[in-house]
């Protein structure tokens, strides 16, 4: 376990900064990424790795994918936490912010997808996991740029799974509900069947366990941590 590595997208705060921390205690090397010089410092605190930069930018993922090989010389684990995409209201939001979710939602998974495979196989597996919405499956006017783009990604996910399964790389989305990483009024607490909002560590517990071998025969799935807050069976 102590030379396996985990790779962060969205590593240097809220609930990927929590992820990394439970990853680092669970004995996995870390490679971090953030738009801000959080994750550098979080990856000197934990010894790990960072690289300052954008899930939206290309070459930015390129840069941390590249770091996390020439420093570890292997990815075991990949977490894609990306920013909230545009919002307003359904049709007024312009056609430049759909193309920019677009680019802020599912373009990094694809893009992260196509680099970690071919290292992922040459390895004999490895398990991708991506954090949406739980207005994924249950979409919402309040995010509606975020609700159509990242079912997407499930999507997505049900397909990777499908077709590299059987070299044992696995990709799964998980879906939380209002988390305390963010400053949200008690309104969106009380959505919650639970009546509080999510802690970060508390994600980055399930987040973990879809990274590891915990989850080893899991995968193609969307599995909603939200409190309650969705209502589908």
């Amino acid at each position: 376990m102590s030379e396996k590595t985990c790779l962060i997208i969205g590593g240097g705060r809220g609930m990927g900064a929590a992820t990394a921390r439970e990853m680092h205690s669970r004995g996995y090397r870390l490679a971090l990424m953030s738009p801000s010089e959080s994750c550098e410092r979080l990856a000197e605190e934990l010894g790990g790795v960072a690289h300052r930069g954008s899930a939206e930018n290309a070459e930015d993922t390129q840069a941390i994918f590249d770091l996390a090989m020439q420093s570890h010389g292997r990815i075991d684990a990949c977490l894609i936490h990306v920013g909230g995409p545009p919002k307003g209201d359904l049709l007024e939001i312009a056609e430049e912010d759909w193309d920019r979710a677009h680019e802020m939602v599912l373009k990094p998974v694809i893009r992260m997808a196509k680099l970690l495979t071919p290292v992922m196989e040459a390895q004999g597996g490895g398990s991708i996991v991506n954090i949406t919405t739980f207005s994924a499956f249950e979409p919402s006017l309040i995010f509606p740029t975020s609700s159509v783009y990242r079912v997407g990604v499930s999507s997505f996910a049900k397909l990777y799974s499908d077709r590299y399964g059987p070299v044992n790389i696995r990709m799964n989305c998980l879906l939380p509900g209002f988390t305390d990483s963010r400053d949200l009024p008690q309104k969106y607490a009380d959505m919650s069947a639970l009546g509080r909002l999510a802690r970060a560590e508390e994600q980055a517990k399930a987040a973990a366990f879809l990274l590891t071998d915990d989850s080893s025969y899991i995968t193609g799935q969307s599995l909603r941590v939200d409190g309650g807050v969705t209502r589908a069976m």
